[in-house]
């Protein structure tokens, strides 16, 4: 079999190949280059731990440019979405679009297995591979991967999934890699040092709106564009008396409607209906009547909360056990079964 790795400079990808070496296995890493130019990501202190560890296992090396496809793909995506009031993952589209689609499309196409450092795991069910949580749960990323499709997860193993993160950094330390103690990476990968308002304003501009008191329709002061602020927003209002949370937004209008408290009731919600869903492996139910207890996730968080799903034409409604903060259209419902152990796919929040 013939194994490609995809190599960022952090711990566990670095890890990763040590594991591959020690099951016998000298994949070609690649190190993939997505960051906009003027973005400052320390690209080059990320080649250089690769290097070493390419050097270091004997493993042959190539770094690819998916800057322009990400540019038009990813970046679009997250402007288009942010223009129409709605709240983008990049991440979950960067995995689809990028590290499983054009890195396939190009260089991956002459691999066999393509392997990750995402916390992740599979399970064969019915002869069938379906993605699962990793053992870690803190660190589980199964969220981030709900986009991808059959072909590239039938392509694609994930060596750390099994691993505690302690783990992986105890490895990574033993084998003196340059990485072990190097903090997570956060924030959108494409932006580097840019300020996300800075890098919106760069292609929306601003646009002066009202910021309203949902209960009382009182103004309270002005906003510069409703594309700077997420349902759920607590930073960045400049109210004063707060604080405040942004609970709703008028679109068509370009007002910010405003809750105030510290857990104010209007920033919850209890369901949510999720259009172009997704399945990863196949779809779980077909067409069915009633409810299908299920867990699910609406944004990166080790918790997952029980609900229930029913379906109404292409739409899936799903129910909430209880309240959820921040339920914000655009962000990607992750569904998986009652145990929250495979993750069945994603929709998006409508």
């Amino acid at each position: 079999m013939n194994y490609a790795a995809l190599v960022s400079g952090g711990v566990d990808s670095s890890v990763m190949v040590y594991l591959l070496k020690e099951q016998g296995i000298t994949p070609t890493i690649f190190y993939i280059m997505i960051g906009m130019d003027d973005s400052e990501c320390p690209k080059e202190e990320d080649i250089e731990i690769t290097s070493y560890i390419a050097k270091k296992y004997g493993c042959k090396m190539e770094v690819v440019n998916l800057q322009k496809e990400y540019f038009d793909t990813v970046v679009k995506y997250t402007i288009d979405t942010v223009h129409k009031g709605f709240t983008p993952n990049p991440d979950v589209m960067c995995n689809r679009m990028i590290k499983f689609g054009a890195f396939n499309e190009k260089w991956g196409k002459d691999f066999d297995i393509i392997t990750t450092g995402h916390y992740c795991t599979t399970t064969m069910v019915d002869d069938k591979k379906f993605l699962s949580t990793a053992k870690d749960a803190l660190k589980d990323q199964t969220d981030f991967l709900a986009q991808i499709t059959y072909p590239q997860l039938l392509k694609t193993e994930f060596p750390i999934g099994h691993l505690e993160k302690k783990a992986v950094r105890d490895i990574a330390e033993k084998e003196k890699m340059p990485s072990a103690f190097r903090k997570d990476s956060q924030g959108i990968c494409f932006l580097g040092k840019i300020n996300y308002n800075d890098f919106i304003k760069r292609y929306l501009g601003e646009k002066e709106g009202d910021i309203v008191e949902l209960e009382t329709g009182k103004i309270l002061g002005k906003h510069k564009g409703f594309w700077f602020h997420t349902v759920g927003q607590r930073k960045g209002l400049g109210l004063s008396g707060g604080p405040w949370f942004v609970v709703k937004k008028d679109i068509p209008n370009n007002v910010l409607y405003v809750s105030q408290g510290y857990d104010p009731i209007t920033q919850y919600g209890e369901e949510m209906d999720l259009g172009n869903f997704h399945f990863i492996t196949e779809d779980v139910w077909g067409d069915f009547e009633g409810e299908k207890e299920i867990t699910f996730k609406i944004r990166h968080t080790p918790d997952f909360t029980k609900g229930w799903i029913s379906k109404n034409g292409e739409t899936y409604h799903v129910r909430f056990e209880h309240r959820l903060q921040g339920v914000a259209q655009g962000q990607f419902g992750v569904i998986y079964d009652e145990f929250s152990k495979l993750c069945y796919g994603s929709g998006t929040i409508i």
